[in-house]
């Protein structure tokens, strides 16, 4: 599908968390009339509709799960696709009925900012955003030291972006509290000495942007797919036992020791 310049600056003016999902359904708008070209008419046009009574909560599922495009070739990806983690999550969200619980929970018509988001990054890059996402999920891949032995090349330490990782006279040593676990090491490493001691992925609570914007808290560890999908199924519950009137998670979460 082309882009008109005009379309493409109109576009960009929607908020980044529906930008994409609005994209798409200008896409999908143009496509529907045999078309290939976006105008700015059709965005136009599209917004209009959007903005009519009801317009937009009819485009409304009560959740948002997006991930980045790490499993589509990015060198940076660290963790296994989330292509599968995405499924899982949708399938949780669709079984607690999250878009159920806002039409009875939100008074007059549902909007974007109410639904529930998931947001999942391969990497630590984050390029989805995952910081500023109720649930905010991260690529993590942590490295361990094996027995065999290391020639003192310094590959590790010059890729290491955080300086997580310095040497002594037998080899390297892992920073763990300034260690992001982007498996950027071990890739670096020539002889096998840095490897992989445990990959998963790291998870974010309670993040948003508004008026009163606040990252995701971290939990501890990092998890297993299985444990990620178990805690994103404890969330949901005390989402749905504690929100109110269609308040985000992160204003309904006192502390994490009520879920995890």
């Amino acid at each position: 599908m082309i882009w008109d310049k005009e379309a493409e600056t109109a576009i960009r003016k929607v908020p980044f968390f529906v930008r994409k999902k609005v994209r798409k359904r200008v896409e999908n708008f143009v496509a529907d009339k045999g078309g290939n070209r976006v105008t700015l008419e059709d965005v136009r046009a599209l917004k209009k509709k959007f903005l009519s009574k009801g317009g937009m909560e009819s485009e409304i599922r009560g959740y948002d799960v997006s991930a980045c495009f790490g499993g589509r070739g990015c060198p940076n990806s660290v963790a296994p696709s989330s292509a599968q983690l995405v499924k899982d999550i949708d399938a949780l969200m669709e079984k607690a009925d999250i878009l159920g619980f806002l039409k009875l929970e939100v008074k007059g018509d549902l909007k974007f900012h109410h639904e529930l988001r998931v947001s999942i990054s391969d990497c630590p890059n984050a390029c989805s955003q995952p910081q500023i996402a109720d649930i905010g999920i991260i690529g993590a891949a942590l490295p361990g030291i094996t027995a065999e032995p290391c020639t003192l090349c310094r590959a590790c330490v010059e890729i290491c972006p955080e300086g997580a990782v310095s040497l002594n006279d037998e080899g390297p040593e892992i920073n763990t509290s300034t260690c992001l676990a982007c498996g950027k090491c071990m890739g670096a490493c020539p002889t096998g000495t840095l490897d992989t001691d445990k990959s998963g992925y790291r998870v974010l609570l309670g993040g948003r942007l508004g008026r009163h914007p606040r990252l995701g808290m971290e939990v501890p560890d990092i998890l297993s797919h299985q444990e990620v999908l178990d805690l994103v199924r404890r969330c949901l519950e005390f989402y749905k036992t504690h929100s109110r009137g269609g308040k985000r998670f992160s204003h309904v979460l006192e502390s994490l020791s009520q879920i995890i």
